[in-house]
């Protein structure tokens, strides 16, 4: 059993009662902890000089040195990026990751000091404690929380548990047992999913589902170890809870195609479709409920979670998506793609993750999850991934109007879930040493690895080029004119960002002291609003615990201090989503969201604890952030279908697009009708969901049935010769 963090063992170095009294400026500074280096830039992430040595050099030969970076501006990139100690320790042949709770940390102008980690985790509990304890005296109960305000709302008459249900496995790895025991009586007593209300399939699933089934993962398989209670209920509270409403939820997948519908109503057990998209669901929520009725079938020995589950993987992949990449909804009611926008953003994202998380949550006995996910890996590379100017950041953009059609150079925050997924898809969990030894390693492992890591770095200059240290939602890129494609180039030439994304001083005569990147990152102002996401820091998450390269640490701590000095409430009892990350101070939208203590808090403080708690060869992290564990198929379970063969399904696909599309000439302009009609109703969800894409999707509906055809059947031929 994995060695795991006790409050009698981690105990803060200061007291905890600064959350109810005091300043802002006080209690953001007794957050942050001493160890801050005030006089620094917040987004530093790698030293400017040597370390130790050269703190106490004459000042002619520190005067020497600005006038050789003046000289040679190459020479400053090799500088940071070659000679940076956080490289050298990075790079110091290591075999497995390091577990080490103290290390070297460089100021920028040279010296070291001692770091902490173990602090850092307790500045994240001490967060976590603050947003709860608001929440409990204000808002108990409530599925929405307005820290500000001091008020909540309930999504339904007697409430869903949003957000007390979400962070019961946070408290648990935190070991915050006050609060555990508080949750639990308030499940016991006042929860109850028997409520004649719609609610959302898939974040009803991902989160109250998830919830439960990772409480009850962490206190059955480890008892006595996180957050141990003595309360009198029953060890099954969690998992009969989570029975009763995947029992709820299935009703959603009462559909023609076996596709779940975006709504259901709780009490009668009905799904509901959506109401903007003519009715179609998101592509991401439909396969984004795997892990979750996989692992409740595993744990009960109720086949049906598990046939419900995997049918709607084997539907969207009859659809035979070319390249691995899939329209961001599909009908319910046949199974069937609605138009052409690729995108890993918001209704595509998570269907990617959970294609590699499948594969690893059954212990690799299901190898048809790792095939999918390859092909949508080798389809994002060709399609997808581009290259900003001037700096060379790789870009994982959108293909709008389909894969034939000009890449939109936009990023949701939502996409930087990627980074870590890929490099997990790469060695398994396997920290990156180790996996290197292993037989079926190559260059391509090689090459998928880098690609992780410069796209961690994109997401990373999302941070660094605000005034505040916080992305904004949706972050567009100045891409070179042509697009510079990934497939363009080989891993010898292949475009790189720049080694560091260390600003130089202001004071340095000549020198552009703006942040790196400025000129290829664009933040609108309807997109610079911070949610408190946390795909940048599960991403530095997956990627620390596989690469060991502390850097990624060092960028969350900095992270972790933007969000604390900038999202803080006036009182300090709370922290919010903000308006405007390009604004200091930014406005509070007066929102604490669920996650913020589900997902942003909990990754932090693995971030920042020991690699024995939760090893990635143990577990799968669903989209919410909660743990499963891995398990053998064993005889009750296997994959119960399989793919077509390609010849098969561009068979069928070409038949049922003759008959579909244009079986009369009556038909074809009802189609056009219907396309129409379909795109003027999804209209305004599309504006508010991606600027810029309704012009596209009216201009498509407006179009003549030769795009009717374009789009059904992927042919050239015009509709009149059709007709």
């Amino acid at each position: 059993m994995a060695t795991q963090r006790h409050p009698d063992m981690w105990q803060s170095s200061r007291s905890n009662g600064s959350a109810n009294g005091g300043t802002v400026s006080e209690k953001i500074s007794g957050m942050l902890g001493s160890d801050r280096k005030e006089s620094l830039p917040m987004y530093k992430d790698k030293p400017y000089a040597y370390p130790g040595s050269r703190k106490h050099m004459p000042w002619f030969r520190r005067k020497r040195v600005i006038g050789l970076v003046l000289a040679a501006f190459a020479a400053v990139s090799w500088w940071f990026g070659i000679l940076s100690p956080l490289s050298y320790l990075s790079a110091s042949g290591s075999e497995t990751t390091p577990k080490k709770s103290k290390s070297s940390s460089w100021g920028l102008f040279g010296g070291s000091s001692a770091v902490d980690w173990d602090e850092r985790a307790e500045k994240v509990k001490d967060a976590f404690k603050t947003s709860f304890a608001d929440y409990e005296k204000h808002a108990w109960g409530d599925d929405e929380y307005h820290p500000v305000a001091k008020s909540g709302r309930k999504m339904t008459d007697k409430g869903l548990g949003w957000i007390i249900v979400d962070a019961l496995d946070t408290m648990m790895l935190m070991n915050l047992t006050t609060e555990l025991e508080h949750a639990r009586q308030w499940i016991k007593s006042d929860l109850s999913y028997d409520q004649d209300h719609d609610v959302s399939t898939f974040e009803t699933t991902i989160r109250m589902l998830g919830g439960l089934l990772s409480a009850h993962y962490l206190s059955t398989t480890f008892p006595g170890v996180y957050a141990p209670v003595n309360d009198g209920l029953s060890d099954d509270l969690y998992v009969e809870m989570a029975t009763e409403l995947a029992d709820r939820l299935l009703g959603a997948f009462e559909t023609n195609s076996g596709v779940p519908l975006a709504s259901v109503n709780l009490h009668t057990m009905k799904g509901i479709p959506s109401h903007a998209d003519a009715g179609a669901s998101s592509t991401a929520e439909a396969t984004s409920v795997q892990l979750e009725l996989k692992y409740l079938a595993k744990l009960t020995g109720e086949e049906h979670y598990w046939d419900k589950a995997e049918h709607v993987m084997k539907v969207v992949d009859d659809q035979s998506p070319q390249d691995g990449l899939v329209p961001i909804f599909i009908y319910a009611d046949r199974g069937a793609f609605r138009g052409s926008n690729i995108r890993l953003g918001s209704r595509g994202d998570s269907y990617y993750e959970y294609l590699i998380k499948q594969y690893l949550q059954t212990s690799q006995q299901e190898p048809v999850y790792s095939e999918m996910w390859r092909e949508s890996l080798a389809g994002i590379k060709k399609h997808l991934v581009t290259y900003s100017s001037p700096s060379n950041f790789t870009v994982l953009a959108e293909r709008p109007n389909g894969l034939n059609n000009d890449v939109s150079p936009k990023m949701d925050h939502l996409v930087c879930f990627m980074p870590g997924t890929i490099a997990l898809a790469t060695t398994g969990g396997l920290p990156l040493a180790q996996a290197r030894k292993q037989p079926n390693w190559g260059p391509q492992q090689e090459e998928d690895i880098r690609l992780a890591e410069e796209l961690m770095k994109t997401c990373w200059a999302m941070y660094t080029v605000t005034p505040t240290g916080l992305a904004g939602e949706i972050t567009y890129f100045n891409l070179h004119s042509p697009p510079l494609m990934y497939e363009d180039f080989t891993a010898a030439n292949r475009p790189r960002s720049p080694k560091s994304l260390v600003a130089l001083p202001a004071n340095l005569p000549g020198a552009d002291s703006r942040p790196v990147g400025v000129d290829d990152l664009i933040i609108k102002g309807t997109d610079a609003h911070n949610l408190q996401r946390p795909e940048t820091v599960e991403s530095l998450f997956y990627m620390w615990r596989i690469t060991g390269d502390e850097q990624y640490r060092v960028w969350g701590w900095q992270m972790f201090e933007a969000f604390m000095k900038h999202t803080a409430v006036p009182d300090g009892s709370g922290y919010s989503s903000i308006g405007n990350v390009m604004v200091v101070p930014p406005p509070l939208r007066d929102n604490m969201e669920s996650f913020w203590l589900a997902e942003t808090l909990k990754y932090f403080y693995l971030l920042f604890s020991s690699t024995d708690i939760l090893p990635l060869t143990d577990v799968v992290f669903n989209t919410e952030a909660h743990a499963f564990p891995r398990f053998q198929l064993g005889k009750l379970f296997k994959t119960g279908w399989e793919r077509k063969a390609k010849h098969e399904v561009v068979a069928e696909t070409s038949t049922e697009a003759a008959a579909e599309t244009l079986p009369t000439p009556v038909t074809a302009v009802e189609g056009v009708v219907t396309k129409a009609a379909d795109a003027a109703a999804a209209a305004t969800s599309v504006a508010a969901d991606a600027a810029g894409v309704v012009t596209s999707v009216v201009a498509d509906a407006a179009g003549v049935a030769t795009s009717v055809v374009a789009d059904a059947a992927g042919a050239a031929t015009s509709v009149v010769a059709e007709l």
